[in-house]
């Protein structure tokens, strides 16, 4: 988990949330859990590093 919190709020279509909830429910996840990855996933994609605890004295990022 990362060191500190930040709030990110994003705009969808209430079908769109009500599915993704639906969805993270059913593989037991929270909403937040799911997205928290996709971001890791999107900067390691790009290649984008970045700090976090789980970091901190690991050679792997």
């Amino acid at each position: 988990m990362e060191n500190k919190t930040a709030r990110l709020t994003v705009l969808i279509d209430p079908e769109k949330k009500k599915a993704f909830e639906t969805l993270c429910a059913a593989q037991d996840l929270t909403p937040s859990q799911v997205v928290r990855q996709m971001i890791r996933d999107y900067l390691e994609k790009h290649g984008v590093g970045y700090a976090s605890k789980s970091a901190i004295g690991s050679t792997k990022r």
